[in-house]
């Protein structure tokens, strides 16, 4: 998801009206030393992404069999405060206070990481607490607790207490709201223009404008997985159901969104860039994290054809922007290559590991994924070694015993 990036844009900008800005979008910690905290993934600024981007690469290099260093998983892992809530970034030497300013956002994606490392999962399981504690009365999160809900916030929660093992349309509110109410109240129903899509938020009188990051994140948040969500080998054609959000299910609102981000694909292989106030007649730009953000959320609906084109395109216009947007940006991409069987270790002729792995401490294991790469993928807390006997144990194994024939499965064995 994007929606880092506009934080950071949002908290900026009202740093440089001098405007009372609401706890959304304040600075949540001073800005680092030049000198950057071992373990941290990028050379940029943490100030507002230091959490994101180093979970973010967790997901990636574990879906691609990379297990980051000690260093690196600790480093997360001190970011974390008492309450089991992260912040976007801070001086882990100084404890968490009442000015501390809590991210949603951070914490689902860190419990996300963590949950898929296997590791710290006490860790995990608290930030999860946390965030439950937090829940709107809507039934949604905002990007700071007691802030409106939001599509991306909601969505990447839910892949957070889903990842822990939490029941969604059990965590409710007092009038009975879950996480799903909160979403589909933000989605465009179908038949009217942009129809299947979801906005943000919705404005001061209601209304809801679509947006193509929040659209993708409602998929996954509907379907209550994860960023790291896989692939989906089923195909069907996308269909926007017609009707109220409280007569359709969570699935089927995930499908509508799945179908207007197909439509949208289908006249360019990218989505746009939002324009910025005072540049609408500038010409439009690809928005490289939101396309590969739509790929994941297509491929998780079963929409995998749909994301074919786009995936070309991304293998051979997305170099400079993985290079410059940092780890981040690299592993926005290894999702989305992951999750179609595209070949990650060479996408458009640039190894994306390998680019992901030199953003940070050297990991501490690097395995070669199976060469099928639409076969079995490891999954969460798991690692993926091949437990099988060679033919020469199996003709060993035939003289010792005098048998004729003897049968030996040889199976991918998952351990801790």
């Amino acid at each position: 998801m994007t929606v880092r990036r506009s934080a950071a844009a949002l908290a900026t900008t009202a740093l440089l009206l001098g405007a009372a800005s609401p706890a959304a979008v304040a600075a949540p910690s001073p800005s680092p030393s030049a000198d950057l905290p071992p373990g941290l993934y990028g050379t940029t600024d943490p100030t507002y992404d230091g959490v994101w981007r180093q979970s973010l690469a967790f997901l990636a290099q574990k879906i691609e069999y990379v297990t980051p260093s000690a260093a690196a998983v600790d480093w997360l892992v001190g970011q974390q405060c008492d309450s089991g809530a992260f912040t976007s970034y801070r001086d882990a030497s100084k404890p968490c206070d009442a000015s501390t300013v809590m991210d949603t956002n951070a914490t689902a994606i860190a419990v996300q990481a963590l949950v898929e490392l296997n590791q710290h999962r006490e860790d995990a399981n608290n930030g999860a607490d946390w965030l439950k504690s937090v829940q709107n009365e809507d039934g949604g999160w905002g990007y700071n607790p007691g802030s409106p809900s939001d599509a991306n916030s909601t969505s990447i929660v839910i892949g957070a207490l889903a990842r822990t093992g939490v029941p969604i349309g059990e965590v409710t509110t007092a009038d009975g709201s879950t996480p799903y109410t909160a979403l589909q109240a933000l989605a465009i129903g179908c038949g009217k223009e942009d129809g299947g899509a979801f906005a943000y938020q919705a404005d001061k009188k209601g209304g809801l404008t679509a947006n193509a990051d929040a659209t993708a994140a409602s998929v996954l948040g509907l379907m209550g997985k994860g960023i790291a969500s896989g692939t989906s080998n089923a195909v069907k054609d996308p269909v926007c159901a017609k009707g109220d959000a409280d007569d359709l299910s969570p699935e089927q609102s995930a499908q509508n969104g799945a179908y207007y981000l197909a439509t949208a694909l289908e006249k360019t292989p990218y989505l746009e860039q939002a324009p910025m106030p005072g540049a609408e007649d500038a010409a439009p730009q690809p928005d490289f994290g939101n396309t590969a953000d739509a790929v994941v959320a297509l491929t998780a609906s079963g929409h995998k054809d749909k994301a074919t084109a786009t995936v070309e395109w991304l293998a051979e216009n997305s170099k400079s922007w993985a290079r410059q947007g940092g780890p981040a940006a690299t592993a926005q991409l290894i999702l989305a290559a992951h999750a179609t069987g595209a070949q990650v270790r060479d996408f458009g002729g640039v190894n994306l590991v390998q680019q992901l792995n030199a953003t940070g401490p050297a990991p501490a294991t690097v395995a070669e994924p199976s060469p099928t790469p639409t076969g079995p993928q490891p999954s969460s807390g798991t690692s993926s070694d091949d437990g099988g006997l060679g033919l020469w144990w199996l003709i060993g194994i035939g003289l010792a015993f005098g048998a004729g024939i003897g049968f030996l499965l040889s199976m991918r064995r998952k351990k801790p």
